[in-house]
C-alpha cells in the first residue's frame, strides 16, 4: 500500500511538470494564432518559424552566449573547487560561504548591481556585458557541482600520485580531471541551461545590438506570443532531451 501511494504520489507530482509542457508541444501544431481551441493538426507554425529570420538570429545569440559562458565558467568554477578542496589559505571557508550567497541571491539584486558596475568601468552593453554576467551567475553553480563530487574522493589517492613523485600538474592532468569529467559535465550543461533561460539578470545588462531569445520572447508577451513561439519551444524540449540522453550515455561508457 504504501508503494502504491509512492507511486500515485511521484506520478502527479511528475504530470504536474509535464502536462504544461504536452500541452505546448500540442498547440504547436494547433491551427490557429490565439485562440486555444483546437482547430485542426497543421505545420504552418513550424513553417513559420523556419522563416523567420530575426527569431532565428536571437536563437543563434543565445547559443553562442550559452556555449560561451557554460564553457568558461566550467574551467573557472572547476580549477576554483579544486583549489578549494585541496589547499588551505585564509579566507578558504569565507569564499565557500560567498559561493552560496551568489546563489541564494535575489536575480535582480545581481542584474541591478552588475548594470552599476559595467557602467563605472565603462563596459557598454552588448555581447561582453552579457558573456560577464552569465559566467558571473554561472561560475556558483559549477564550483557547487563540482566540489559535491570531489569531496567523495579517497584523499590517499593523491598523497599516493605525490609518494611516487606526480607533481601538482601531473595529478590534476592524469587523476583529478578523468575523475572529475562527470562532474564538469553536470556543471557545464547546467550553466547552459540557466544561460539559455536567464530574463532578469540580462534584461538589466543586455544591449539594443545583441538580442537573445528569452528577451525576445519576454518582449512578445506584451502582445501576444505567436503559435511559432511553441513550435521552437517544442524544438528546444526535443533537443534538450536528446543532449541528456546523450550525457547519461556518455557518464555509463566505463574508462
Amino acid at each position: 500500500m504504501k508503494n502504491l501511494r509512492a507511486g500515485c504520489y511521484l506520478t502527479a507530482v511528475y504530470l504536474f511538470f509535464y502536462i504544461p509542457i504536452i500541452i505546448l508541444i500540442t498547440y504547436s501544431f494547433n491551427n490557429a494564432e490565439y485562440s486555444l481551441l483546437w482547430h485542426g493538426f497543421s505545420l504552418n507554425w513550424y513553417q513559420e518559424l523556419f522563416s523567420d529570420t530575426d527569431l532565428w538570429i536571437a536563437v543563434l545569440h543565445s547559443l553562442v552566449l550559452g556555449i560561451t559562458a557554460a564553457s568558461i565558467a566550467m574551467c573557472i568554477g572547476g580549477l576554483a573547487a579544486v583549489s578549494l578542496y585541496r589547499y588551505q589559505f585564509l579566507g578558504r571557508k569565507t569564499l565557500y560561504a560567498l559561493i552560496f550567497i551568489l546563489i541564494l541571491s535575489p536575480d535582480i539584486v545581481m542584474g541591478i548591481s552588475l548594470l552599476i558596475l559595467f557602467s563605472l568601468i565603462k563596459i557598454p552593453l552588448g555581447f561582453l556585458s552579457l558573456l560577464l554576467a552569465h559566467i558571473t551567475f554561472c561560475i556558483p553553480f559549477v564550483v557547487v557541482t563540482v566540489y559535491s563530487r570531489i569531496v567523495g574522493f579517497d584523499h590517499s589517492i593523491f598523497e599516493a600520485a605525490k609518494d611516487l613523485g606526480a607533481t601538482d600538474t601531473t595529478i590534476f592532468s592524469r587523476i583529478i580531471l578523468p575523475l572529475l569529467w562527470p562532474a564538469l559535465l553536470a556543471g557545464w550543461l547546467l550553466s547552459f541551461t540557466l544561460s539559455l533561460d536567464d530574463v532578469i539578470i540580462s534584461y538589466f545588462v543586455a544591449g539594443p545590438d545583441f538580442e537573445i531569445l528569452s528577451l525576445k520572447i519576454y518582449s512578445m508577451v506584451r502582445i501576444g506570443v505567436k503559435p511559432e513561439i511553441n513550435a521552437l519551444c517544442s524544438i528546444t524540449f526535443l533537443f534538450t532531451l536528446i543532449l541528456i540522453l546523450f550525457s547519461h550515455v556518455l557518464l555509463r561508457k566505463k574508462p
